[in-house]
């Protein structure tokens, strides 16, 4: 019998029969939940309800057999959908366009793309060096851009400012109030005041949903649309079928990508991580590239949204007893049914309802007090992420992104470059000293300067230095001249040079340089510092003596 690959369906393992009526019940709770959500998201985008329905379908079901996350649900979250709009806006694609579902495909592929080759590369910890204040200025800048672009909607303006940035949506708002229609309005407090009352009071009712539902009530029994309350546009009925994405906007869009990518992998990594309880298997940062990006590459060719795991559908399904990727597999046979029999329903469905929903998912990102708490905390992080926030506001989204990408890694750079080194011991002339971190292009120079200045500064003369290098796990040219240039210098200070504890990969690389195996050759590389302190005190000794009788013979 072939066995199941570890990386396929592997929430499954050890299942037990008696979580599939969990399962079943978290599945259509978090339905509940995501369907709808998903939907009002697409509106972020301009794009058609539709697309955010399928969003629940095809990449759902491919993270449920890659993933290694329980109880996370994956479609698309309001970060996403912002920097989806901004995207599309950016590369020239106009909401309702003919080439706007073919460009969209292919911002999701590129999406799926990168998180693939990033798997490739093995950078899931790298990009999860990101910083918390980074994501955190991100969001309040989504939040507060796409709040103020609901705005329109909520007063019965039927146009979107989401993806045009934050001040061009300000200025929208200001033109809305010429022509408020009051029926809309109060649809849009309604829909909100109940979306917040149940959460308040009654956390497990889908507050979404309600909205949904009784919004087409409004229409279906009342009418409310021949009072100028704007509707969505027909929605189809049917799944969603294959199609090829549009290559015309190919490197216009690669920069948005980018950002997505960056974006989808965080927060899929920190709901996985949330979610995960003690007895659960660790989660693999490189298996959740993977299972995000083969999501998102799959999805693009049936018009999804780039994908990402949401927190409040993902939560709503632990809550309600989510044993296994399972309860994804029933969201994913809710959203069909959707999509196969409620297309002429959803289209009573107001534009308002949807942005009420959007306008308060949003409005829980700008997380002031959070950034007032960072504030007393870490001077640093607050001025990141007040920057960021404000470059999202002012300059947009993706730049926002970009630069607080940049910072991050300029901060974990100067973190990592600065030596760490410690004294293991000093034998006599020997001294021992382990280095703490791995050497590398950017931080050997620094190494080699602490190394000289840690043994000049030593009271009496070192005759020997045995380094540890137990970190180095990769091996460079850069490095290998560091420390042969290391080896020259303390050789000029009367000092001999001795390597320490190399693990095997880095050995057998040093190996092909002539100067390693000249230390080789003379002893001078050792399994352990205490090894090499000894070796290099015996060779001391023993050159004692013919020191001495150097000094004899040359006597007059």
């Amino acid at each position: 019998m072939t066995r199941r690959p570890p990386w396929l369906f592997s929430t499954v393992e050890g299942y037990r029969r008696k979580w599939i009526l969990r399962d079943v019940v978290a599945g259509l709770s978090a339905g509940a939940v995501v369907i709808p959500q998903a939907m009002a998201y697409a509106t972020i985008a301009n794009l058609p309800v539709q697309v955010g329905l399928y969003t629940c379908i095809l990449p759902m079901l491919v993270y449920a057999f890659l993933g290694g996350s329980r109880a996370m649900s994956v479609s698309t979250t309001s970060t996403i959908a912002t920097l989806t709009a901004t995207t599309l806006v950016s590369a020239g694609v106009a909401a309702g366009a003919d080439d706007a579902i073919g460009s969209l495909m292919m911002l999701t592929l590129l999406v799926g793309a990168i998180l693939l080759i990033a798997r490739l590369c093995r950078l899931g910890s790298l990009v999860e060096n990101i910083s918390g204040a980074t994501v955190l200025g991100l969001k309040i800048g989504v939040g507060a851009t796409v709040a103020v672009g609901q705005l329109p909607k909520l007063l019965g303006e039927s146009d979107n400012f989401s993806g045009h940035g934050f001040l061009k949506s300000l200025g929208a708002v200001a033109q809305a109030f010429g022509s408020v229609n009051w029926p809309t309005v109060a649809l849009s407090v309604g829909s909100i005041m109940v979306i917040l009352v149940l959460k308040r009071f009654a956390p497990r009712v889908p507050g979404t949903l309600i909205v949904v539902v009784g919004g087409i009530l409004l229409v279906g029994l009342a009418g409310i649309d021949r009072l100028g309350v704007d509707l969505i546009a027909p929605v189809p009925s049917g799944l969603p079928v294959p199609g090829i994405p549009d290559f015309a906007q190919l490197l216009t869009l690669v920069p948005g990508a980018l950002a997505i990518a960056v974006m989808a992998f965080l927060e899929s990594a920190a709901v996985a991580r949330s979610l995960r309880v003690a007895t659960e298997p660790q989660i693999d940062s490189n298996q959740e590239l993977f299972a995000t990006g083969a999501a998102n590459t799959v999805g693009a060719f049936f018009g999804t949204m780039p994908a990402a795991g949401g927190f409040s559908q993902s939560a709503v399904n632990q809550s309600a007893g989510a044993r296994s990727q399972v309860a994804t597999l029933v969201t994913v046979v809710l959203a069909v049914l959707v999509a196969l029999f409620l297309g002429p329903v959803l289209s009573l469905l107001p534009e308002a309802t949807l942005a009420a929903m959007v306008f308060v998912a949003v409005a829980g990102l700008i997380n002031v007090p959070e950034l007032v708490r960072w504030a007393r905390i870490s001077r640093v992080d607050f001025w990141i992420a007040l920057s960021v926030a404000i470059l999202g506001l002012t300059a947009g989204l993706l730049p926002a992104v970009a630069i607080g990408v940049v910072v991050t890694l300029i901060l974990v750079l100067r973190e990592v470059n600065v030596p760490k080194a410690t004294i293991v011991g000093r034998a006599g002339d020997v001294l021992g000293v382990h280095v703490e971190r791995g050497l590398y292009t950017a931080n050997a120079m620094a190494n080699e300067r602490m190394l000289l200045e840690t043994v000049g500064s030593q009271a009496g003369h070192v005759g020997a230095l045995v380094l540890g290098l137990k970190q180095q796990e990769v091996m460079t040219i850069t490095v290998l001249e560091a420390l042969e240039n290391l080896d020259r210098e303390l050789s000029q200070l009367g000092v001999v040079l001795h390597l320490a504890a190399l693990p095997e990969a880095a050995t057998v690389v040093a190996e092909r340089t002539p100067w390693f195996s000249g230390l080789e050759s003379t002893g001078r590389v050792h399994v352990s510092v205490r090894d090499g302190m000894a070796a290099a005190e015996t060779a001391i000794a023993a050159s004692a003596p013919r020191l001495h009788q150097g000094e004899v013979d040359d006597a007059p």
